[in-house]
């Protein structure tokens, strides 16, 4: 493996941004048609009874694992909100066997339930599948937490990926990912700038990222137009990372 491609998407719990339509056997195929190979989710469902009790199109296994199909053989999940009736949160999928997963719980209160999923995929890549707060203070409280969890779990030396859903609206996280961390994002080395993401119908708010160390960034893309602003609220961000090799 010298290039990875990268998919980060935010799928909605498979609903429309309005959740009027069930969208799921859509965003299947439009994640398969990227053919990343390996792929970032944020807000999958791992089990809902009441949807499943509500819609005659709701899938019988759990979201991750109908969106991994045949596709991508290897995946993890991290529940992060759980409630009477089912649970959602976090899930990688991989093309390259996964040697280990953890997921850390990061919540700050009740009402926003977040977590960090840590994943070691061969041949000893680090990545990390994260879906932040809607408040500043709760976010950095949280990138404190994400940066303990990297200086307990992940090497120094270790190629790593940090990719998901920031909620970093003002841009004031991305500078501590940058001069804390000493990471780069994707459409920023690419591209020159921060992908706006959010709403998928007219993105305005660059909310979505690709972070990394150990790789360079060949090019990066927001995926906006038909199908993807009517699938998700989200859109699509896209990479593709060359492996820095050792001399």
């Amino acid at each position: 493996m010298t290039v990875i491609r990268v998919l980060s998407y935010n799928v909605h719990k498979g609903f429309c941004s309005a959740n009027r339509q069930f969208l799921l056997d859509q965003i299947r195929e439009s994640i398969r048609s990227v053919d990343a190979e390996l792929v970032f989710l944020q807000e999958v469902v791992g089990e809902n009874s009441q949807h499943a009790a509500e819609l005659e199109d709701w899938v019988d296994e759990s979201q991750f694992e109908y969106l991994a199909d045949t596709v991508w053989p290897h995946f993890a999940y991290g529940k992060n909100a759980v409630y009477d009736h089912g649970h959602h949160g976090n899930a990688i999928l991989s093309k390259y066997p996964i040697i280990s997963s953890e997921n850390v719980d990061i919540s700050l209160y009740r009402r926003s339930q977040r977590g960090l999923l840590l994943s070691v995929i061969e041949p000893g890549i680090y990545v990390i599948c994260v879906h932040m707060g809607l408040l500043g203070w709760e976010r950095h409280q949280q990138f404190n937490l994400l940066t303990k969890l990297i200086n307990e779990k992940v090497p120094k030396d270790a190629p790593l990926i940090i990719a998901g859903d920031f909620n970093d609206w003002s841009g004031a996280l991305h500078l501590r990912f940058k001069h804390s961390l000493k990471l780069r994002e994707a459409s920023l080395q690419a591209n020159g700038k921060l992908a706006k993401t959010f709403p998928a119908k007219r993105p305005i708010l660059r909310l979505d990222r690709i972070y990394f160390r150990g790789f360079q960034a060949l090019s990066a893309k927001r995926l906006s137009g038909e199908p993807w602003r009517s699938l998700s609220d989200h859109c699509g961000l896209y990479a593709e990372l060359k492996l820095h090799l050792p001399v």
